[in-house]
């Protein structure tokens, strides 16, 4: 009778460990991509997707494409790239920014969307890894429904945790310089993980994380600063007169977030702004304005704070026609909705059948508490570690305006090394640019002349320059 009670012991002991081998083959899980719907022939690149499980029983599966560097891959940096959101996929980074494929708008039509090469991919100089991050983003999932509850903190200590496993998994890169990049909202995410890597290196966690700094793009840094440059900025554009411009700040006391209902000439101002900039796109003042067709509602011109929301398109983006309009830059994005919902694709990016219903560029419906309001704590902290920094802004971006970006800078109260001075691509100038220390910690700030947000989607060129010569040392 005891054999047989000990023979089931041992049988069922047996399946338990298979059923957790099996979890963890799942939850770890990566393939080479020589080949792309869309594309035609092989990648003249290499290209690995696949999935990392995080959290507690690798609860959290997070998604990723990872590219190497065109260049030399065993000498050239490793970028973990965050695109913002949250809730954007690292494929926008990588079709729409930085990464080597870009879609062929002219070709694309009824059918699936085509891809061409992309001349200024910041693969040229870097291997990147485009994350899909936190789950719920992209492709990313989660075992359990609790796993889609996310914050800020956890986020980030999630994306630490997937880079400490994505790199024992690929140790060739463990000696490879580490820099944290990211954009729009990610300037929140970005500092809390570097931060998180750091106390991790004093506390000697392995794998020991060759970290050398990080990359901020059209960051969101914090909420009051952020918004309340809107203003400004709207001034300095030319948006708004210079009588509208000191009215409000003198009966809103430069506060235009949360203006105290009772103060009627506030509001009024606010109402004048609003009215002058409302049909404007936020993301490039310069470009046309696609809002009117992304909801039936109409802007409401009494509602001041239509001024500091982003425009949302996904309804429109999920349509299935587009609207009779000018060309709008949103169109660019219609493509990847087509793309990467198509079980084609899918199968062959190795995306888990079941496991997501509709792809979105930027998921609108996380469960996400924005727990942490400002980064400012964060980069302060890090200013007495010796990293490298590059923060760098699209001078035509009214989401994030580089005004606020250079305020928070300024209250760092770092040494300027380097005093503010254009830098050129090409003989032409592509922005202008300051470098601060503090012992041996530095920062770099520029500007990307005609640039929104974010800057690499609209002045490519000018940005893969940038980084190429910050990533080797060079004054931009």
């Amino acid at each position: 009778m005891s054999f047989l009670i000990n023979m089931t012991t041992h049988v069922i002991l047996l399946l338990l460990l298979l059923l957790v081998v099996t979890d963890l083959v799942a939850s770890d899980s990566y393939s080479i991509i020589k080949t792309l719907p869309g594309f035609p022939g092989n990648l003249p690149f290499k290209l690995e997707t696949g999935y990392i499980g995080v959290g507690d029983w690798d609860n959290e599966q997070l998604f990723y494409y990872f590219i190497e560097s065109e260049r030399s891959p065993e000498d050239d940096p490793l970028l973990l790239w965050l695109t913002g959101g949250p809730g954007c996929s690292g494929f926008s980074g990588l079709v729409y920014e930085i990464g080597p494929l870009s879609f062929d708008y002219k070709k694309s039509g009824e059918n699936l969307p085509t891809f061409v090469l992309n001349p200024y991919s910041w693969t040229k100089v870097a291997n990147i890894i485009f994350l899909d991050a936190p789950v719920g983003t992209g492709f990313s999932y989660a075992k359990s429904w609790q796993g889609y509850n996310m914050t800020d903190t956890l986020s980030a200590a999630l994306t630490y945790s997937f880079l400490r496993k994505w790199l024992m998994a690929h140790p060739k890169f463990l000696k490879n310089q580490l820099y944290i990049v990211g954009d729009s909202y990610s300037g929140i995410i970005v500092p809390i993980i570097v931060q998180e890597i750091s106390e991790g290196l004093d506390a000697g966690i392995e794998p020991i994380l060759n970290l050398k700094g990080y990359v901020l793009g059209n960051p969101d840094t914090d909420e009051n600063k952020d918004i309340n440059s809107r203003i400004q900025f709207s001034y300095l554009k030319a948006l708004i007169t210079h009588e509208i411009y000191e009215s409000a700040k003198i009966n809103c006391k430069g506060e235009y977030v949360n203006v105290d209902p009772s103060n009627g000439l506030c509001k009024a101002d606010l109402q004048n702004v609003t009215t002058c900039t409302q049909n404007l796109y936020s993301a490039n003042i310069l470009e046309p304005d696609c809002s009117i067709y992304a909801s039936p509602k109409p802007k409401l011109l009494n509602c001041h704070r239509s001024i500091f929301m982003e425009q949302d398109f996904s309804d429109f983006l999920l349509s299935p026609t587009r609207p009779p309009t000018p060309w709008c830059r949103v169109y660019n994005y219609y493509y990847s909705y087509e793309w990467a919902n198509d079980k084609t694709v899918q199968r062959a990016l190795g995306v888990r059948e079941g496991t997501i219903k509709d792809w979105a560029r930027c998921n609108k419906s996380l469960s996400y508490i924005e727990d942490i309001k400002s980064s400012l704590n964060y980069h302060r902290n890090l200013t007495k570690r010796g990293y490298r920094v590059l923060i760098y802004s699209g001078d035509v971006d009214m989401v994030i305006p580089y005004v606020g970006t250079e305020t928070w800078i300024k209250s760092l109260n770092l040494t300027i090394d380097s005093g503010w001075q254009p830098w050129s691509v090409e003989g032409q100038v592509a922005g202008y640019w300051m470098r601060y220390i503090e012992s041996i910690y530095s920062l770099t700030y520029a500007t990307v002349k005609g640039g929104g947000h974010t800057a690499p989607e609209y002045k490519p060129k000018e940005c893969l320059a940038m980084i190429s010569r910050w990533l080797a040392l060079y004054p931009l």
